[in-house]
């Protein structure tokens, strides 16, 4: 990994997390010790409805929370909606958007994440945006073209290493305990910084990649140690603070 890619391990805590789940960010924020800040990024997306008192429970340490989804707009009259900006009030550095869970549950396209990975950027927020195959698709050997038709058209105009993020995601392997071959991973993340470089030029040799998909301790270091794999976005294990961070030391 060049050094010019910061590892970025993040993790998603998606439907998943009351005010007792205090103390397990405690213990992330605490294990967040010199040895890892001097080498890794770590994000943790909480539900919204924790986001505001996680972000004064962790003021003044290094680890960085996120939003799990984003409206495209700033502000309406869109019921149960959160704006960017209402994540970047609550404290939020970063937003997840397009993850699989949100294009399948939700019938979000690629122009819907395009939108909102601009939204994220109009208030400053780091938009990582998911892309992947379904098992189908990849058994069909269509992953490559599925994931390149995801980057080309979900992924805005103006992507910087600074303001983009892009999370590969496997859909039959989340939550399943299947993990892709390495060289499946290797293959795919090679894909998305070839079309990053086409688009983008030299920015897009900047712009960090993750691999998300069961990532759990035992497979980590594995993952982590794959061409063109910047970090990862954990699920589950990201849950436990032990787990979490077992994940973010096999970076070192």
């Amino acid at each position: 990994m060049p050094a010019s890619r910061r590892p970025l391990i993040a993790g998603n805590w998606k439907m998943n997390g009351l005010k007792a789940s205090a103390g397990e960010l405690a213990a992330i924020a605490e294990g967040y010790d010199a040895a890892l800040r001097a080498r890794i990024d770590l994000l943790v997306c909480p539900p919204a409805t924790l986001l505001a008192g996680f972000s004064a429970q962790v003021a003044g340490a290094a680890l960085m929370l996120g939003g799990q989804d984003c409206h495209p707009m700033a502000s309406g009259a869109h019921t149960g909606d959160i704006s960017a900006e209402m994540l970047k009030d609550a404290g939020a550095g970063a937003v997840i958007v397009g993850h699989s869970e949100r294009r399948a549950d939700h019938g979000e396209g690629d122009a819907v994440v395009m939108a909102k990975a601009k939204a994220a950027w109009r208030a400053g927020l780091l938009a990582i945006v998911c892309v992947g195959e379904s098992l189908q698709e990849r058994e069909a050997g269509e992953a490559a073209p599925v994931v390149t038709r995801q980057v080309r058209q979900s992924i805005p105009e103006g992507a910087a290493a600074a303001n983009l993020v892009v999370a590969y995601e496997p859909i039959w392997a989340i939550g399943t305990g299947r993990t892709p071959t390495v060289a499946d991973v290797a293959q795919i993340h090679g894909t998305i910084r070839r079309v990053l470089g086409e688009r983008f030029g030299a920015e897009g040799a900047g712009i960090r990649i993750l691999y998300g998909g069961s990532v759990k301790p035992d497979n980590a270091a594995t993952l982590l140690a794959t061409a063109d794999v910047d970090g990862a976005l954990v699920g589950g294990a990201s849950l436990k603070a032990a787990d979490f961070l077992a994940i973010a030391r096999a970076v070192l």
